[in-house]
């Protein structure tokens, strides 16, 4: 098991689920964001009525040390009242992949700073 996850938001418009791809990236508490641009149609419940809505998926890859920043973040940015935010675990990955995660969520470098 790694301590890597990948989260799912639900987002009500593909500009908004870019927007808030983007900002976690620019803010290292996700190392990438998928945003699915073919909408999903969602069936849920809400106030005790069954309703449904096209909605598009982000994917995002963090660590679980970042969750609580990134939810924080998802929440201020989101149009919905309650956001899906899911985490699921990472059981494993290729290394270089969880290491590309892990550079990709610490510190910028500075200007020739070396990796």
């Amino acid at each position: 098991m790694t301590d890597k996850i990948v989260v799912l938001v639900t987002c009500g418009s593909a500009k908004e689920a870019r927007k808030i791809a983007r900002t976690l990236v620019e803010k290292r508490l996700a190392a990438c964001g998928n945003v699915l641009e073919v909408p999903v149609r969602s069936i849920y419940r809400w106030k005790s009525l069954i309703e449904s809505a096209k909605e598009y998926l982000l994917i995002l890859k963090t660590s679980v040390s970042r969750f609580e920043a990134l939810e924080t973040t998802v929440k201020s940015l989101h149009s919905y009242r309650v956001p899906e935010i899911i985490a699921l675990p990472i059981a494993a990955g290729s290394p270089e992949y969880l290491a590309w995660i892990v550079e990709s969520l610490g510190p910028p470098r500075r200007r020739g700073q070396r990796a």
